[in-house]
């Protein structure tokens, strides 16, 4: 056993139905007085609970998918006309990505509080779009020096959209078996990631006001984001990024569709990564496994139904052979992605 593994410096607090006073400890640990709080208006409700607590000195709600450029030059002027001197952001991916964005050139720390199940919060990965066009990286500085999970914040996360994103966490993890830099670490945590997301949707699904399901899904989001920040970016989430970039696609739905396909592609040739997503789903084989799991959340099927036009496929495969990884466990070629778009993009049952 050979490998070298880098465990990411970040605080982590779950703190069920006391985010206000948890994120005020960490900006107060962090000896910061001004603070850029960053939500947006559909998560102005968790904001003003945990604003009411801190020393606010700029509150800003601009926050756009897949942050396109301009949206972020706009936040860093709001961050040094305000004197900032930490970051809360409040909400999903897109509100995490917009802070990151912010850190990314002004080095401010950042006190991330999740309301979806994106991940984002968790890892050292940037994005932003210009254009049709989504670039990411990896930078120390945009990995939030604290994370706050209050579970209580997302029972209000309505029940389609708690499915995207927790199926989007699942992917994180399936991703983190194959990933460029994956080992037995990224691999550990990736499988217990598949364990809880499996035992917590469902759970959201039945009983979306309970407490249970949103932390299972919660830590299992957790964990699926810390794999991934180890792993790198698989053959799924290139695929991802490149439709939401060109096509301006839901995130969460996005993956949500796109996983299953990714993973009938890859299971054949990498049985250590099948057998383990296996066990975790609790069933004889992987694709069987998600099958199940997806018919039970009734979760997104067709990335037509998300807005990608039927002359996209064609379009995106030379975009998705540029930046597919080069370790995927199945050669990937201008003919199979093809088929996995095609496939993605109808709805059909994956082969």
């Amino acid at each position: 056993m050979r490998f070298v593994h880098e465990t990411l410096p970040q605080r982590v607090v779950f703190a069920p139905g006391e985010a206000a006073a948890a994120v005020a400890a960490e900006v107060a640990a962090l000896g910061a007085s001004r603070a850029m709080l960053i939500a947006a208006p559909s998560a102005a409700s968790p904001a003003d609970e945990v604003g009411a607590a801190l020393p606010v000195a700029v509150r800003h709600d601009e926050v756009v998918m897949h942050v396109p450029a301009e949206v972020a030059r706009r936040a860093r002027v709001a961050a040094s006309v305000g004197g900032a001197d930490v970051l809360v952001c409040v909400g999903g991916g897109s509100t995490t990505g917009l802070a990151k964005a912010v850190a990314l050139t002004t080095g401010l720390p950042i006190v991330a509080v999740p309301t979806t199940y994106a991940g984002s919060e968790a890892t050292n990965v940037w994005g932003l779009t210009d254009g049709d066009v989504k670039t990411t990286g990896v930078d120390a500085r945009v990995l939030p020096r604290s994370v706050v999970y209050d579970a209580s914040l997302l029972l209000g996360l309505p029940v389609d959209m708690s499915v995207a994103s927790g199926l989007n966490a699942l992917a994180h993890c399936v991703d983190s078996l194959w990933g460029p830099r994956a080992d037995p670490v990224d691999r550990a945590f990736a499988g217990e990631g598949i364990r809880a997301l499996a035992a917590g949707l469902p759970a959201v699904v039945a009983d979306p006001a309970g407490m249970e399901g949103r932390e299972q899904t919660l830590y299992g989001a957790h964990l699926a984001a810390v794999a991934f920040a180890g792993a790198g970016s698989g053959l799924h989430h290139k695929i991802c990024h490149v439709l939401g970039g060109m096509f301006n696609l839901p995130h969460a739905q996005t993956h949500a569709v796109v996983l299953p396909h990714v993973l009938a592609l890859n299971a054949p040739n990498a049985p250590e990564a099948a057998g383990r997503i296996a066990a975790a789903l609790g069933a004889p084989t992987a694709t069987e496994g998600l099958r199940a799991l997806r018919a039970a959340l009734d979760a997104p099927r067709a990335l037509r139904d998300h807005g990608m036009p039927e002359d996209g496929i064609a379009e995106a495969v030379g975009p998705v052979l540029a930046v597919a990884p080069g370790n995927n466990p199945t050669p990937v070629t201008e003919e199979n992605v093809t088929a996995l778009l095609r496939a993605a993009w109808e709805g059909a049952d994956p082969s």
